[in-house]
């Protein structure tokens, strides 16, 4: 089996599921309550949230857990708005973000705010200028994704820095999902940056944990009421096998990241160089800085995206239709949809994600298979 979902899940690393084994066995006090279990539980969950805030390069305080990125974007997108929608109702986000997102905008479109939805270029990147122009005295917040989670583009994040620096009461939130771990780090830690969110399962933790990075000082109000938990910023009894166990893979994961990087970005370029050399095949992605190293957007034209999905799944590769959220609705990519691409071609993209277990050879076995099936449905072409 080839796995190229990776963006869609990866599998938990061993050591993860051995550090969540080990909390759940040993360690299944309750982080809030006044016992010695309690205080042990305690002791492991700020322990961990330490190790993270390390990792990044910021401050224990401000790292807050969650269940995921689905709910750390909602979170910094409403809670922004409910705490400061005195000041203004006006959002600027991209026309290619998650849908939670999306959504989320959506929602608050609703409730009376209005959002500005900027346009991106053919390679999926939005312009740090579109975002300047669209600033208004009422606006309290832009959110824009660091990595794009179907065709790969990395966004002009410190060039959007440099438009906010002159608006330092707006928040600037950044769904960093897809980038943690991608060698933008530097992108990533830019102080300009408010708010990060991250999902755990991205990057081999277990589903259902992830964190949001909230910087010292900028106020959003809490989505979840309940016990006061998370400093009275998200109640609810923490998840504490999970957050140990993300806080370890975190550390694997950026312990030798550059090294991993370069791996998938050569994994990347050998199948991109393969299938972009047939005619009738649309390549969406990049492969230079500014794409990530991880994720390959193509189509061969004619064929639709799932049926292309289960041409490769017979051969024990796994690849996805764009984003996992909307591979089972049938629904276009909204981001190829921004892009301007044709529906009829849009409808034929299928999208390949790596991680640092992905090899070489995988990629030769791809592209071995890629080769039987475009002969499969090379007759279409003809017609």
């Amino acid at each position: 089996m080839i796995y190229f979902d990776n963006s869609a899940t990866t599998k938990v690393a061993p050591e993860v599921l051995d550090t969540y084994k080990t909390v759940s066995e040993k360690i299944w006090g309750n982080p809030s309550s006044l016992h010695a279990l309690g205080e042990t539980a305690d002791n492991l969950l700020e322990q961990s949230r330490k190790q993270i805030a390390e990792l990044l390069g910021c401050k224990s305080h401000e790292i807050f857990f969650t269940s995921g990125g689905t709910e750390g974007d909602n979170w910094v997108i409403k809670g922004t708005a409910f705490a400061k929608q005195e000041f203004g109702k006006h959002i600027i986000t991209s026309a290619i973000e998650h849908p939670a997102v999306l959504n989320s905008m959506k929602q608050l479109e609703k409730l009376g705010f209005e959002v500005t939805y900027l346009p991106v270029d053919e390679s999926g990147r939005v312009n740090a200028e579109d975002v300047k122009a669209s600033l208004r005295s009422d606006t309290i917040l832009v959110s824009v994704m660091a990595i794009n989670n179907e065709v790969g583009s990395i966004q002009p994040l410190a060039e959007i820095a440099e438009v906010l620096q002159g608006h330092p009461n707006i928040h600037f939130h950044v769904d960093a999902v897809q980038g943690i771990g991608k060698g933008i780090g530097g992108l990533l830690s830019n102080d300009r940056i408010d708010f990060l969110t991250f999902s755990g399962h991205k990057f081999h933790a277990p589903r259902g944990i992830g964190f949001m990075y909230k910087k010292t000082g900028r106020m959003i109000e809490p989505l979840m009421a309940g016990g006061g938990q998370e400093k009275n910023q998200r109640s609810g009894t923490e998840n504490l096998p999970a957050v140990a166990g993300m806080a370890k893979a975190l550390r694997l994961l950026l312990t030798n990241e550059s090294d991993n990087v370069a791996k998938e970005r050569k994994i990347k370029q050998k199948i991109y160089d393969h299938v972009v050399a047939e005619s009738n095949v649309t390549v969406f992605s990049k492969v230079d800085q500014t794409s990530s190293p991880h994720i390959l957007c193509f189509t061969i034209d004619g064929v639709r995206g799932e049926t292309i999905v289960h041409a490769f799944e017979e051969q024990g590769i796994y690849i996805s239709t764009t984003s996992a959220c909307s591979s089972k609705k049938g629904v276009i990519s909204g981001t190829l949809n921004a892009m301007h691409v044709p529906e009829k071609i849009a409808t034929s993209a299928v999208r390949v994600s790596l991680d640092e277990n992905n090899t070489l050879e995988q990629a030769d076995e791809f592209n071995r298979v890629f080769d039987q099936i475009y002969a499969r449905f090379s007759k279409i072409f003809a017609k």
